[in-house]
């Protein structure tokens, strides 16, 4: 028991800031939102999107255009240009609140979220319940999910807690691209939470498909099902 308290006491404040007060501590290697400068790009080139697993890369004449709702930040398009028009930033703010507001093109500043409308922000803004939901996932979101909280991240300290019914809920967290398996307990959780309601969609799976985009077992993401009000891709 004193070994426990003395390792405890040496490790010391473990919880990060507060991120809207300090930029965390990002490794040098993480891909964050990716810059494009049609300038550097050769239109006749097509590797980066040859490369792409996921077509999230598109050209309309001479200009590049990224999906992040599609992109699976492998770094694959940028390690194959040539030219070098594709690189990825460690800028961790991704999320937006349109499908649209996740295409990154040469030159377009990064995704902006709108602040929830008054009555809304009222209701939730210092007290959200959410009930994830795994509609097929792989558990790499939902592992990700989960660490938020831990210690570390302690995402109740902001008033966000993850519940066990959707009758307790004020939004739905939903991750994978979700299966037609899924389908009927992703609408009964939906529609068990009272309204009004939430509907984030976390991960490319869940934004679009991601990999298993138009396979027959799959919808290919939330939005072909519900309205989403917060996309974050990754």
């Amino acid at each position: 028991m004193f070994s426990a308290l003395r390792e405890r006491i040496r490790q010391g404040k473990r919880t990060i800031r507060d991120p809207l007060h300090a930029p965390p501590a990002l490794p040098d290697r993480f891909a964050g939102l990716p810059v494009l400068d049609d300038s550097l790009c050769d239109s006749a080139c097509n590797i980066c999107m040859s490369v792409c697993p996921t077509d999230a890369i598109a050209r309309d004449q001479s200009t590049l255009a990224l999906d992040l709702g599609r992109c699976l930040f492998c770094n694959e398009c940028a390690l194959g240009c040539p030219e070098g028009a594709i690189r990825f930033t460690t800028e961790h703010r991704l999320a937006a609140t349109s499908r649209d507001g996740l295409i990154v093109k040469s030159g377009s500043p990064a995704p902006s979220v709108q602040v929830l409308e008054t009555g809304m922000r009222r209701l939730f803004g210092r007290s959200l319940r959410l009930r994830q939901v795994s509609a097929g996932g792989d558990g790499s979101a939902e592992a990700d999910l989960n660490v938020l909280g831990t210690v570390v991240f302690d995402m109740g300290r902001f008033g966000i807690q993850f519940v066990a019914s959707p009758r307790h809920a004020d939004g739905i967290v939903v991750t994978g691209p979700v299966s037609r398996n899924m389908r009927y307990a992703l609408l009964e959780t939906y529609h068990a939470i009272p309204e009004p309601r939430l509907v984030i969609a976390v991960g490319t799976s869940a934004i679009s498909g991601g990999i298993f985009r138009g396979l027959p077992e799959v919808l290919s993401g939330v939005d072909t099902l519900l309205p989403v009000d917060l996309y974050i891709p990754g």
